[in-house]
């Protein structure tokens, strides 16, 4: 046996030909180029799965990289439980489910604060329009009141009709970053509307 300190790192070197278990020991010591192998095992039928569920190819990568990195932070897998592949499909199916529900959340407030802002002259009782421009304006202080960062993502999302993917371009920023604003934005708009949505 050599006393070579290289031959004894590169057997600790993540193979293809090793089973996930043995991969799982090594990220969870820390070796990235582990989940490295994991993610080129896996990553297609996590995609996949993703993307049936969200049909959208950009929340699916997005996914796509959350679950891997879920995987890398956590130690939530016990390959005890069953194989890997079935804890990512379950961790994949479950986390597209949530963002799904958090985009109907999101969809529901902005259709209420459509609602509330839009300019609807259906009705000729002045009391109904008077209404109407007392709720707008309600929206348009809650909207002052919010970080400038927050606002103007809303504001782009709302009055451009502008998708999230094209804000993170226009302003240079990552998605997960406009995602994050967006969300935070319409959190704050909702507790200073409570009483009106």
């Amino acid at each position: 046996m050599s006393d070579n300190p290289a031959v004894h790192a590169s057997a600790d070197v993540p193979t293809p030909s090793r089973t996930d278990a043995e991969l799982i020991q090594a990220v969870r010591a820390g070796q990235v180029s582990a989940l490295g192998v994991l993610y080129d095992r896996y990553s297609k039928l996590v995609y996949g799965l993703a993307l049936r569920v969200l049909t959208n190819p950009e929340e699916a990568e997005d996914l796509t990289q959350e679950i891997f990195l879920i995987l890398w932070q956590r130690q939530t897998y016990d390959p005890q439980r069953g194989s890997l592949s079935s804890f990512l499909v379950t961790l994949t199916r479950s986390r597209a489910i949530d963002r799904l529900r958090s985009r109907g959340s999101r969809h529901r407030m902005m259709q209420r604060l459509r609602g509330i802002v839009g300019n609807e002259t259906r009705s000729n009782l002045p009391l109904e329009n008077i209404s109407t421009w007392e709720r707008s304006q309600l929206v348009k202080a809650a909207l002052v009141e919010l970080p400038e960062k927050e606002r103007t993502v809303l504001e782009i999302a709302y009055f451009e009709g502008v998708s999230q993917s094209e804000i993170s371009e226009r302003l240079d920023i990552p998605l997960g970053t406009v995602k994050t604003r967006s969300r935070q934005g319409l959190i704050k708009l909702r507790q200073a509307l409570q009483d009106y949505v």
